[in-house]
């Protein structure tokens, strides 16, 4: 746990690993995107399915950068917005 200086008590922050994905298929081609990755085992390269849009359909993107231990202050993206990686579907 974090103090402050004012002798109050700062919440402790969450620690993720990201993962930048461009989409191999659909309408969205070529578009960008980070994602939470939540396995280890994840390589860049690698096929992923990901949500994508407001019914979370799944897409197959391309892992181009992973990021590890990253907390939620610097995070590539709001982390209450951010969705994980459904599922490797390639190693």
């Amino acid at each position: 746990m974090i103090h402050s200086l004012a002798g109050g008590n700062i919440r402790d922050l969450k620690i993720y690993d990201f993962a930048k994905v461009e989409f191999v298929e659909g309408e969205n081609i070529g578009k960008i995107s980070w994602y939470i990755n939540p396995f280890w085992q994840l390589k860049l390269g690698d096929l992923v399915l990901v949500p994508f849009g407001p019914r979370e359909n799944l897409i197959k993107a391309k892992v181009l950068k992973i990021e590890h231990n990253v907390n939620e202050q610097v995070a590539p993206i709001p982390t209450k917005r951010a969705k994980e990686i459904f599922k490797i579907i390639e190693n």
